[in-house]
Parts: C-alpha cells; structure tokens; sequence
C-alpha cells in the first residue's frame, strides 16, 4: 500500500498546509518539558486561535498539569487562555501512571517557577471541549499531548462529538517499533489505553504521530546550546526545563540531547506536508503483557472472517518525516524573538 501524504508529497517543497483563517486549536496537555515547548511555540504562530488548554495526568498529576498550563499561558502572555482541568485518573479508575523521573516533580525540570496567578475555569476537560466544538462545528482543531481520557470522555458525552470536531492531532503510539514505558507501549496510550481504543475507533478525522516518528527528531547539545544563545522569546526559559530532560535522556537512551515528541507532532498539526501518512484501522490492546499497544490494520489482506479491526473508520498513522525540515521549522519558532 502506498503511503498517502494529508497534503501530497512529503518533499519539502514549501507547501504549506493551506488554512482558511484563523486555525481554532484546544490543546489537550499535561505539561511537561515538551508540552511546555509546544505551548509557547503553539503561541508564536499568530494564525492559531488557541481556543483553551486542557489538562490531564501523564507527566505530573493533572492538578500539576493545569498550574503548569496555567503558568504557560502566563509565560506567553495570554492569560486570558481558558484553562479547563481534565480526568484525574484513567477511565477504568485507579492510580495514573506520572512520568516525573523524566520531567521532574513540578513537571518543568524542577525550576520552580512562582505559582500561576490565573485560576482554571469551572468547566472540566471534556465538557468545554463539546462546548467548543459544537460552538464551531468542523472548525475545531484538538491537539492531544497526554492519555486521551478527555477526548474519550468528550465523546461519550457527545455522540456527535466525533463528527464536529475538524481534526484530532495524537501524540502516541509506536507502530511496528519499541514503546518507551516496555517494548510493547508508548506512554501516553499505555496510561489509558481504554481511552485511546475509544478514541481511535470513534470515526473522527485522527492523525496519529508515534514514538516512531517523533524519536528520529533530535536536539543535539549543539541544538539546545544554539537555541539558549538566541534572541528566542521564551529560549532561556525552556533550555533551564531542558537541563533535567536532557540528562534523562543521557541515563535512559543514551542520547545526548531530547527527543521533541510534543513539537513534532504539534509540527504535523500545523505542517502536514512535512510528513506522509498511512490510512488503516487502529486498535488499542488493553489487558495483558501488551496492555497500551497500538496495531494497525495496514489493509495488505483481505480478510476471510471480520475480527476485531473491521468496520471501524480507518485513521491516518504518520509514516514517514522529513526530519532537517521539522527540526528547522520548531528551531525557528523557538528562536523568534
């Protein structure tokens, strides 16, 4: 099956994504180093409309994750961003699995920040994303940076949700490569994957971006050195986060520099051409050794019998990045003034 770019080709030959007007985004999060970095670069590109954070569990708790987004918005400048807080824990219940060792205990590689002075609005996580896209059906653009529990609780809210929403951008996964929780998973789903299979099966317009994809996408020591002594409005900020990320990645990787998970997948919300895609039914394993991992049906056979894959909506899986092109684009918008 050949791959199929959302826009073509995936040289980069300066198509960009063509949009008409502002791009209304919520951003699902749970901030984090790389979300962090997404956030700020989301806020430099003039032709998004941030509709609202959203928070989850994942890299902190998600009380964490919405004083982090909160203080993000504040960063930026736009504290006016509605912040709405998200599920405290997975959709079967229980303790969430927090990612602290990587992103240390105040989620920002333990610089401390002072508290946000903004509050969170009153609605939660999925309630206000209904209300958004239903206020602007086929508009709505969901960047989902964490677990998906918000997105699968928005849509059991909503029958319609799936339908209304423009497009869902994921960050998770790892197809036909190693997870990084244990071979088979990739942390985001692997923290609920009840809510990813829900999520992936829901029949909305999906682009996946797996650990596959985003982990060929490195900034070297040189890179996060470049960055620190540029004019970047928030550079210094995010290379003090990046200290502890970094010596994380030296002791689990070996790798001497990040991945840019979040980035990269924020990179194939905004520029798609920069990618090719895979369209095929995926589905989310959610008991046993291979709880959290992701299997698509890469439509090579035609099956005999129906199996757990058939009749589903099939979702686009990011296939291929054309990586000097994404490391320049975040580069560049890290380093705007």
């Amino acid at each position: 099956m050949e791959a199929v770019s959302v826009m073509g080709s995936s040289e980069n030959n300066g198509n960009h994504a063509h949009f008409d007007g502002p791009i209304k985004v919520i951003i699902d999060t749970d901030p984090g180093i790389d979300d962090s970095m997404t956030i700020l670069m989301a806020f430099q590109k003039p032709e998004l409309e941030i509709l609202g954070l959203t928070t989850v569990f994942g890299n902190v708790r998600t009380v964490d994750a919405t004083l982090n987004a909160l203080l993000l918005c504040e960063i930026a400048g736009h504290p006016d961003v509605p912040v709405a807080e998200g599920s405290h824990e997975p959709l079967k219940g229980g303790e969430p699995r927090v990612a602290d060792f990587v992103h240390g205990s105040d989620g920002l590689g333990n610089i401390f920040l002072p508290p946000p002075v903004g509050k969170k609005i009153d609605k939660g996580a999925s309630e206000f994303m209904v209300e958004k896209v239903s206020q602007y059906p086929g508009e709505v653009y969901i960047l989902a940076l964490g677990p998906l529990t918000n997105l699968a609780l928005a849509i059991k809210r909503d029958s319609s949700f799936a339908k209304k929403v423009k497009k869902v951008v994921v960050l998770g996964g790892s197809f036909f490569a190693a997870g990084n929780v244990n071979p088979a998973a990739e942390a985001n789903i692997y923290g609920d994957p009840e809510a990813a299979d829900v999520v992936f099966t829901c029949g909305a317009e999906i682009a996946v971006v797996g650990i596959n994809i985003t982990t060929q996408v490195k900034f070297s020591d040189a890179d996060l050195a470049q960055i620190r002594n540029s004019k970047g409005k928030y550079s210094q900020v995010l290379c003090d986060m990046c200290k502890f990320y970094r010596d994380w990645h030296v002791k689990s990787d070996g790798v001497y520099g990040i991945f840019l998970h979040d980035p990269v997948s924020f990179t194939a919300l905004v520029r798609p051409d920069l990618f090719t895609f895979r369209k095929g039914v995926v589905r989310v394993e959610t008991q046993g050794i291979c709880t959290g991992h992701t299997l698509m049906d890469q439509g090579l056979k035609k099956w005999n019998t129906s199996n757990p894959w058939t009749g589903y909506s099939p979702v686009s899986v990011a296939w291929t990045v054309d990586v000097p092109a994404v490391l320049s684009f975040i580069k560049e918008l890290l380093m705007k003034p």
